[in-house]
């Protein structure tokens, strides 16, 4: 394939039978299916995700995503006059929780000022027009609304589209260490660990673990439609590199080991907190990275994923990392040997 053809957004259609759509996650976690690629050779190995520990050393560290997703779908009726409104809070704008961007159904049509009662009778604001095209305006609770609390009342855990028949518990859609909350959407790679998993790569292995907090919204799971992907534009996701981790991630590369990701959002969290020179900087910021073919990462050196959607950013970013063709060649192989795919489905670990 000529290198022109990876900016085109066909190059990253692939045919998946919807039987291998995960509609719920296996039990236990670590029990799913992995593939192993090797990014250099082309070569795979087929692995259980429990067997984690034996493709990781002791000098490598592991970095986690701590976000918490939170019961970011609310429903509600427009003022005045009915009719019904969705709410899907996709990032928060102030410490209070009361300003957020979010997708609004039908945002498109709603004036600013419009008001959607929700179910248990509070008034949100819808504001301005953050993205014409996809219905993202800014929405405000009333002043001293416990939006958290409200959301834990009344809010759903909003389940991505091609999840339609689950029979799963919230609880199924949350990693096992989520702390931050701030989520729409989970950071999947991560849902295959265990506790028992955890505790035997921390303590039985002796591998390092690390972490960083992506709070996952539309940048995330937003469809690339450009035919020239350069042109896909990436929405903001709020992203926190803490000190702490920034000294491992440099204690693990001076000692000749390993940065191993776990998920696609502490990828561009920590590429988007490295220089060119890949010096790593701590702190917070808003991202907007978006990564695919012709990339150079400065900090991984290894990728747990998941499989992804056809066409999105998620499969041009792994693409980034392991090459075009062994991405392709590996997903074609996991369709014929009916791997389970998208966010309750099997793994990948590319090395």
């Amino acid at each position: 394939m000529q290198d022109a053809d990876l900016f085109d957004i066909e190059s990253y259609d692939y045919d998946l039978p919807e039987e291998l759509i995960a509609q719920n996650p296996v039990t236990p976690r670590d029990s799913s299916r992995m593939l192993v690629l090797d990014r250099r050779s082309g070569e795979m190995m087929h692995k259980r995700f429990s067997d984690l520990g034996e493709l990781l050393a002791p000098s490598d560290l592991l970095v986690l995503n701590d976000t918490k997703v939170i019961p970011a779908r609310l429903r509600g009726t427009k003022l005045p006059g009915g009719g019904n409104a969705e709410l899907l809070l996709l990032k928060s704008l102030d410490p209070e929780w009361r300003e957020w961007e979010a997708l609004v159904k039908p945002g498109r049509r709603l004036r600013s000022g419009t008001g959607i009662r929700l179910s248990d009778g509070t008034v949100v604001t819808v504001g301005e027009r953050i993205d014409r095209g996809n219905g993202v305006r800014t929405v405000s609770f009333p002043g001293r609304t416990p939006v958290l609390a409200l959301l834990e009342e009344i809010g759903e855990t909003p389940l991505p589209p091609y999840i339609t028949r689950s029979t799963a518990p919230r609880s199924a859609y949350q990693t096992v260490f989520a702390a931050r909350d701030g989520s729409a959407a989970a950071p999947t790679a991560s849902l295959h660990f265990t506790e028992e998993l955890l505790e035997k790569l921390r303590n039985t292995l002796g591998i390092s673990i690390a972490w960083v907090t992506l709070h996952v919204g539309l940048g995330t799971f937003r469809p690339v439609q450009c035919e020239d992907i350069r042109r896909h534009s990436i929405h903001e996701e709020f992203c926190v590199l803490p000190l702490e981790t920034k000294l491992l991630v440099e204690e693990t590369k001076r000692r000749g080991g390993r940065v191993v990701a776990a998920g696609t959002t502490v990828a561009r969290t920590l590429e988007s907190m490295a220089a060119d020179d890949g010096e790593l900087r701590c702190g917070e910021m808003n991202t907007r990275l978006f990564i695919f073919p012709g990339y150079e990462y400065k900090v991984i050196d290894a990728l747990v994923t998941n499989f992804h959607l056809p066409k999105s950013s998620l499969l041009m970013l792994v693409s980034a990392f392991a090459g075009y063709e062994p991405v392709m060649r590996a997903y074609a192989a996991a369709v014929s040997m009916k791997y389970r795919f998208f966010s309750f489905g099997d793994a990948m670990f590319i090395r």
